[in-house]
């Protein structure tokens, strides 16, 4: 499935909520190599989770959140023009408003 996108490229929409995307800059080989990692770590969170193993989960977990701070999609903005960060705010609160309920 593939989700909407904010015409500027900085955030996709799954279910009316903007989430960042990466960072376009990122080289083809190390984007993809950081999805990878990211896919790696959540295999490991759901495993450690299954098994009720809490400091595996930990460990996993931050993991996930290494990979996302790499990609761009959590942390400082990788914008660098001064624009206000909307992840994880509804699009319908935000300037993307009037374009999402354009869908």
């Amino acid at each position: 499935m593939k989700y909407p996108t904010t015409p500027d490229g900085r955030y996709f929409v799954v279910r009316g909520r903007l989430w960042r995307c990466a960072n376009p800059a990122l080289a083809p080989e190390r984007r993809a190599e950081l999805q990878r990692e990211l896919m790696a770590a959540r295999r490991a969170k759901g495993v450690a989770m299954r098994a009720g193993d809490e400091a595996a989960r930990e460990a996993a977990r931050l993991r996930v959140d290494a990979a996302k701070h790499a990609l761009g999609e959590r942390g400082a903005p990788w914008w660098d023009d001064g624009a206000p960060d909307y992840n994880r705010h509804m699009a319908r609160n935000t300037p993307y408003a009037d374009w999402f309920a354009a869908l």
